[in-house]
C-alpha cells in the first residue's frame, strides 16, 4: 500500500460507531478501519482466515463480509469507521493489520469524530454541513496517513532496532561525552523524529531520561568507589554543571550526592 493511492483520491467519512458486542460488517462500496479500544477481537472473512486484532485492522470492501467477534468470557470494545473514496472506481489496497505509535493522536481524533457524529444525531443537524465534512475529511486523512506510515515503520523495525541498540551501547561507553539526540540519530542513520519514536518504543523512555539515569548510576558507583569530590564526579559522569547533577541526582535517588556517599559508607 503506497501513499500514491492516497494522493489520487479523496476519502470521506461515512459513519463511525463504537461496539461492545460482536458485529457483522458487510461493505458495499465503503472501506472501513476497525480500531480496538479495549481487549481484543477476532476478525474472519470469506477471503482470509481468522485474525486476532489488538490494535487496528483495515477492512477492504473486496474482502468482505467481515465477522467481528468479541470473546464471550472477556469484555472488549472497538470503533468501526467507514469511509468512501472518490473517485468511486479508485483502486484501494489498504487491508489487514495496522499499527501505530501515535496512539494519543488516534484516540483524540476518534473521540472527536464520535462526539460530533453523536451531536449531529442528537441535535438533528443537517448531515451535509460543509465545515464539518471538511473537518472530518482532514481527520480521516490524518488517520490514514498515521496508520500507513507507522505500520510500514513497524514492519521495518527489526533492522532499525539494531541500529538504535548500537547507539545505546555507544551511550553506555561514552556517557561522559557531550551526547545529544542529533548525534545519536546521525550515528543510527535515521532522522531525529524516526530515531526518537523507535528509541522510546524500544526502551520505554526518552533519550534524555535514559542518558540522565545512566549518568546517575555511573556517578553512584564513583561516589562509593572513589574519594573524588561530588562536583568532579558530576563532571566525569557527563553533567555540564554541579547544580544540574545535584538536582537530577536528588530527584532520582532521593538525596544529595554527598548524603548518598555518607549513607553508603556508613558515615
Amino acid at each position: 500500500m503506497g501513499f500514491q493511492q492516497l494522493v489520487s483520491c479523496i476519502p470521506l467519512v461515512e459513519n463511525i460507531c463504537m461496539y461492545t458486542t460482536s458485529y457483522c460488517y458487510t461493505p458495499t462500496e465503503s472501506q472501513a478501519i476497525l480500531v480496538v479500544k479495549q481487549g481484543h477481537v477476532t476478525i474472519t472473512s470469506s477471503e482470509h482466515s481468522s485474525v486476532i486484532c489488538t490494535e487496528a485492522f483495515a477492512l477492504n470492501s473486496k474482502d468482505g463480509p467481515f465477522h467481528i467477534h468479541i470473546p464471550k468470557t472477556r469484555s472488549a470494545a472497538f470503533v468501526l469507521l467507514t469511509y468512501r473514496l472518490y473517485p468511486e472506481n479508485h483502486q484501494w489496497s489498504l487491508s489487514g493489520n495496522l499499527s501505530a505509535m501515535s496512539e494519543e493522536k488516534i484516540e483524540y481524533m476518534l473521540d472527536e469524530l464520535l462526539r460530533t457524529r453523536t451531536s449531529k444525531k442528537t441535535n438533528n443537524e443537517k448531515k451535509g454541513e460543509v465545515g464539518q465534512i471538511i473537518k472530518e475529511r482532514i481527520m480521516l486523512e490524518r488517520l490514514l496517513y498515521i496508520y500507513m506510515s507507522e505500520s510500514s515503520m513497524k514492519r521495518d523495525m527489526k533492522p532499525t532496532i539494531s541500529l538504535v541498540e548500537e547507539t545505546i551501547s555507544y551511550m553506555n561507553q561514552h556517557y561522559m561525552l557531550d551526547i545529544n539526540l542529533s548525534v545519536l540519530a546521525k550515528r543510527a542513520g535515521l532522522s531525529v523524529g524516526h530515531y526518537t519514536v523507535v528509541f522510546k518504543n524500544h526502551t520505554g523512555t526518552t533519550v534524555n531520561a535514559y542518558l540522565i539515569n545512566l549518568r546517575i548510576e555511573k556517578a553512584k558507583e564513583m561516589l562509593v568507589q572513589s574519594d573524588l569530590t561530588a562536583k568532579e564526579i558530576g563532571k566525569r559522569a557527563g553533567f555540564t554543571d554541579y547544580f544540574h547533577f545535584s538536582r537530577s541526582f536528588k530527584k532520582k535517588v532521593g538525596c544529595s550526592p554527598k548524603n548518598f556517599r555518607n549513607q553508603e559508607k556508613g558515615i
